[in-house]
């Protein structure tokens, strides 16, 4: 019996009507847009879809059949030099790696099956303003290395969409502490007054009587934000805030046409925990306001999290990394507002420099004054 083969399997691309030319998302108009003949389509979402909170204790016990592609034939491919893992629909083109600057050597496979995303907030920054924000960025660089112009010259910023998680959920903390309430008494001592005569004087002590303290105190977080990603260190996609949640939309595939999409490196519980990290500080002030007094001891916060949601969104980051000497420095750029934040190296000659010439400067003065 001859054995069936497998259909080859749809790749999902947007053809121009026109000129049968794949189209993109273009940030500008926020539609698909043909790069040739410039025909435009508006993204539809399906029939009734919408940005929905996901159930955290149901999905953590996720079925298969809740897992997919994020898009219909979307390959997939794995840094061989810092292991991110990035998604693309063809006819795009892995190229070089976003997060370190390696080139993909990897062939791509079918992309593996994930956790749909809930929603998207598409790109509004295009890709030349984004790199006109790098430019500028790096002339305010003082210090930066020659070698970077060429960074800056080059459309070297890939867009990609950078897996998050958004948490809410109803905390009750019970707490124990101390509550401290000052009081005041008057002390007496002596010191000498300007004619070298003994005086004596009066002053106010300050002292804290301490008091038990016990109870609880609720709060409900809303889209606590988390990265997904360990590609990107989260304090500099922290740096990026504001995001403009309230324009996300319900997740359609075509808004990757032409950009690519992190797989998340963070698991939905594993985030969650950073969620709570997060929620600590605010937690904590809560008791010490709850608790009163001048002063407060906690000495310690139980929490109960209860109605737990979450939401997985892709936002919009140019990612854009450079090799300098034996180390690989990154820069980011908000997809949405244009906002950048990188790191630099530093250029060992032109400090040396320009410390001499100060140098020269400071000693021409001292001959010069000299003189007089």
């Amino acid at each position: 019996m001859q054995e069936e083969t497998a259909a080859p399997e749809k790749v999902q691309r947007w053809r121009c009507p026109g000129c049968g030319a794949d189209l993109q998302f273009a940030p500008e108009g926020g539609c698909l847009t043909c790069p040739y003949c410039g025909h435009q389509e508006q993204i539809a979402p399906a029939a009734g879809a919408k940005v929905e909170e996901r159930s955290y204790d149901e999905y953590l016990r996720i079925h298969p059949e809740r897992m997919g592609a994020i898009a219909e034939g979307a390959l997939e491919v794995a840094c061989q030099t810092c292991g991110a893992t990035v998604a693309f629909t063809p006819p795009q083109v892995a190229g070089e790696c976003d997060f370190c600057g390696s080139p993909l050597v990897a062939q791509p496979r079918s992309a593996d099956p994930v956790l749909a995303p809930e929603g998207v907030l598409p790109f509004k920054v295009n890709q030349t303003d984004a790199s006109e924000a790098i430019r500028k960025w790096l002339a305010s660089r003082w210090f930066a290395p020659n070698a970077l112009k060429k960074f800056a010259a080059h459309d070297s910023m890939g867009g990609v969409y950078i897996p998050f998680w958004t948490y809410d959920a109803h905390t009750a903390s019970t707490y124990t502490g101390q509550r401290g309430e000052h009081y005041y008494t008057t002390e007496s001592y002596t010191e000498r007054d300007s004619q070298g005569n003994t005086v004596t004087k009066t002053r106010q002590v300050r002292h804290t009587r301490w008091y038990p303290a016990s109870g609880t105190v609720t709060r409900f977080f809303n889209d606590i934000l988390i990265p997904a990603t360990k590609s990107l260190p989260s304090n500099r996609l922290n740096a990026l805030e504001p995001w403009d949640l309230g324009e996300l939309k319900p997740y359609e595939p075509a808004y990757l046409s032409g950009y690519k999409a992190q797989r998340y490196q963070v698991a939905l519980d594993e985030g969650f925990e950073l969620a709570k990290k997060q929620a600590e500080p605010v937690i904590n002030s809560d008791v010490r306001r709850d608790i009163g007094g001048d002063e407060q001891r906690v000495e310690s916060v139980a929490t109960d999290y209860s109605d737990i949601t979450f939401k997985h969104l892709l936002l919009p980051v140019y990612v854009g990394a450079y090799r300098f000497g034996e180390k690989v420095y990154q820069v980011v750029v908000n997809g949405r507002t244009g906002e950048v934040q990188g790191e630099r190296p530093y250029s060992f000659w032109k400090i040396f420099f320009f410390v001499l010439s100060l140098v020269v400067l400071l000693v021409t003065i001292i001959l010069v004054l000299g003189r007089r």
